[in-house]
């Protein structure tokens, strides 16, 4: 860990584009609360295939505008071309964007063909190549390996590319077993690897969903929190507790350790990250 100890804390929180006026309402009421926290930045994530690209703009714009936080668009390879990206990248550059998430992306159902971006180093690289050092680009790293890497081996090699590509940062997928973190630190440094890798932190606040969304993207939850969460049943105020308890020792035992921050995904739900951030007695001052 002590690649990652001489990196200053970086808190951030992500969000999703809403589809409905009330949904954009209810973030902006979200991002208000959390901007009282001072966050580093904002990050508005790009659904399957592109499918969210103008609303990630809108909402990237109007969460910038309204809460006075820097805003990180995603970026995705599925589905993008050379120009698509580039008129995204231009227009994020006009706006006063100079943080970017790139990401290869989920493959939507029924899509053959990934696009002229077939892996995230790509992306990467073009990032740079058209617009030199504007942006802080964050990458995604894989504690628990991505779902679809052949080896360990395999995954942290596509992790130094993106990184030799360009990348200034790494924010990890989800995970509730810091020794995963620990141990993944501990290759990247091994393969002199050597940028901030900000763990993901996943409020835990109903079961079926942490479960369906854990299974999709290769995430584990260790079976003493599973059988725990299941236990519950549908006793909501149990689960949330229960989640509150193990995700704040999660970022407790990390933060210890010298991880460089925490990135808070938060289904556009301001207070369990704030109840997670307040047992942590966390400050961006």
């Amino acid at each position: 860990m002590e690649s990652q100890k001489k990196y200053d804390r970086t808190f951030s929180f992500e969000f999703f584009p809403p589809k409905t006026v009330d949904g954009i309402s209810k973030l902006e009421a979200t991002s208000q609360l959390l901007a009282e926290l001072k966050p580093r930045f904002f990050s508005v994530t790009f659904g399957a295939g592109g499918s969210t690209r103008d609303r990630t703009y809108e909402t990237i714009i109007d969460i910038r505008a309204k809460s006075g936080i820097d805003a990180a668009p995603h970026l995705s390879c599925i589905s993008s071309t050379q120009e698509n990206i580039g008129q995204m990248l231009a227009g994020y550059i006009e706006a006063g964007i100079n943080r970017i998430v790139a990401l290869r992306g989920d493959m939507p159902s029924g899509m053959v063909e990934a696009g002229e971006f077939r892996h995230a180093n790509e992306l990467v690289e073009f990032i740079r190549r058209e617009t030199g050092d504007h942006f802080h680009i964050e990458v995604a790293a894989y504690p628990e390996f991505h779902p679809q890497a052949s080896s360990p081996t395999r995954d942290i090699a596509n992790f130094k590319r993106k990184v030799e590509a360009g990348a200034n940062g790494a924010i990890t997928q989800y995970f509730y077993n810091p020794d995963a973190y620990f141990s993944f630190i501990d290759s990247c440094e091994k393969n002199a690897i050597d940028i901030p890798v900000v763990p993901g932190i996943m409020p835990i606040t109903n079961f079926h969903q942490l479960a369906r969304f854990s299974d999709a993207c290769g995430a584990e939850i260790p079976r003493w929190i599973r059988k725990r969460l299941q236990a519950f049943g549908e006793d909501t105020a149990s689960i949330r507790s229960f989640g509150e308890d193990v995700v704040t020792g999660l970022c407790q035992r990390l933060l210890e350790q010298g991880a460089p921050g925490l990135h808070f995904y938060t289904m556009n739900r301001a207070e369990p990250s704030m109840k997670i951030w307040k047992s942590l007695n966390l400050s961006n001052d």
